[in-house]
């Protein structure tokens, strides 16, 4: 992060600083059982004091610190954990605190963004529940066998892969034979959005006893039309 001429003086001023101490001191606590707490204490005491300096060697000696290290010879130089090396950084450069707040931000919005998808993933297999409730209650006749009922709760999510997808889960891992999983795993969000809508939907169409075919017809239209309100959102967002 510096070069050895340098370094030198910036890591000893740093570390006369309270704050860095008060921070060095918390992140012992949490990493270092063996800590020397009685030493850091009078350590900090002296901090702020314009008499008062120690180098990291002398720190860790004292202190019995693990998260920064002061190593001699050909390839020594000053070592520290990496959230210590963040908190230096930060000290010495207001651009690099900036940066480094900005990518703790895009994380957090790509994660946010991430549990998002797995919230509207979570949400399709919930309807999916309340699809197959309505199948078992409105196409599956009494005394049917397990393998009967298999083949009909297997030909309606095929009426929803087919209306949303274009095509049914066979042919689809037959087109995708490296991919693990099914069609729905690799949706978008916008897809599982109006996926999850169209289970409610078919679930109702199912109630009222509409055939097959029509159904099919019907939630192809609203995945559509729905689709196409969901890119336009997505449009004017990114404008």
């Amino acid at each position: 992060m510096l070069k050895a001429k340098d370094g030198d003086f910036f890591i000893s001023d740093w570390l006369r600083n309270r704050n860095t101490l008060e921070y060095l001191g918390i992140w012992e606590r949490l990493y270092n059982p063996g800590f020397n707490y009685g030493e850091f204490a009078t350590i900090r005491n002296q901090s702020g004091l314009n008499s008062f300096k120690i180098s990291v060697k002398e720190y860790v000696e004292k202190t019995h610190a693990i998260g920064i290290q002061a190593k001699a010879g050909r390839y020594g130089g000053t070592y520290a954990h990496k959230d210590i090396a963040f908190e230096f950084g930060m000290w010495i450069s207001a651009e690099f605190k900036i940066y480094l707040v900005r990518e703790f931000q895009r994380l957090k919005e790509q994660e946010l963004a991430q549990l998002g998808w797995s919230a509207k993933r979570e949400l399709s297999k919930i309807n999916y529940r309340i699809h197959t409730d309505a199948i078992k209650q409105n196409l599956i006749p009494a005394e049917v066998t397990p393998q009967q009922a298999s083949r009909i709760y297997a030909s309606e999510a095929d009426v929803l892969n087919v209306a949303m997808f274009g095509l049914t889960a066979l042919e689809w891992r037959d087109a995708h034979p490296d991919l693990k999983g099914n069609v729905r795993d690799y949706a978008t969000v916008n897809e599982l959005i109006c996926l999850s809508n169209m289970e409610n939907l078919n679930a109702v169409f199912i109630g009222e006893g509409l055939p097959q075919h029509e159904r099919l017809v019907r939630l192809n239209r609203i995945a559509i039309q729905q689709m196409q309100i969901l890119e336009d959102v997505n449009k004017k967002y990114l404008k």
